[in-house]
């Protein structure tokens, strides 16, 4: 029971100088929380958004590569048509060509190329808002300090010389509450960008190698069509 109440207590001094610690840095110490909110929703939105595409890509290309290897190009085209993953339009924009150009390789790759230019900004969407809302953040602290200072200085030009030390190392110290906290927000959501950065150019890579098997799939097709018509 002891135990208990220690910790009740030591939780509850703790949400009062979290309390206080915003109190005292003034409004934009909320203004910098708002922007921590925004960015970390917009990096769990990215979040889920990457690992679902991933999934997906993945789940269709298990479904289109064997229909392709057996160049079945038409059941292929109409899946990837019917699919809304990155995958599918990419795929979609191949077949589509391979069946209707006689300089299939190079017009394949052309038409990949664009479906796959149409994916990535999907991909990358929102995702460098987090970099500018961690200098958002660190700037808004930067500026929450420096009007604090101001006000800081403005106060103790009036008042008894002895008592002016101590008043102004308060004021100065309360006001870079403001800077703490832009850098403690500016910090993760730093660290979110790059990790998501990270995620998007590994689903991006995948694209890419699965346009590179396509392909080559599809080349292997040909030369088979070509030796049984011989």
């Amino acid at each position: 029971m002891e135990t208990t109440a220690a910790t009740t207590v030591e939780q509850l001094s703790m949400i009062e100088t979290v309390a206080q610690f915003f109190d005292q840095g003034g409004v934009f110490m909320y203004i910098i929380l708002a922007v921590l909110a925004i960015g970390l929703g917009i990096a769990i939105e990215r979040f889920i958004y990457l690992e679902a595409a991933k999934g997906q890509n993945k789940k269709m290309w298990k479904r289109l590569y064997p229909l392709v290897a057996k160049g079945d190009f038409r059941v292929a085209m109409n899946d990837a048509q019917q699919s809304k993953t990155a995958i599918g339009k990419i795929l979609s924009y191949g077949l589509a060509t391979a069946q209707t150009t006689a300089r299939r390789d190079s017009d394949v790759e052309l038409a990949m190329e664009e479906g796959l230019m149409e994916a990535i900004p999907r991909l990358e969407k929102r995702t460098q808002y987090l970099a500018t809302f961690a200098n958002i953040a660190t700037l808004l602290g930067l500026l929450g300090t420096i009007l604090g200072l101001i006000k800081a200085f403005t106060a103790v030009s009036d008042i008894d010389p002895a008592q002016k030390a101590s008043m102004l190392s308060e004021s100065i110290s309360i006001a870079m509450n403001t800077t703490a906290f832009g850098l403690i927000a500016a910090i993760p959501l730093l660290l979110l960008y790059t990790w998501l950065q990270a995620r998007t150019t590994e689903v991006v890579d995948s694209l890419e190698m699965a346009s590179v098997k396509f392909i080559n799939l599809i080349r292997q097709a040909q030369s088979k069509a070509r030796a049984a018509q011989q």
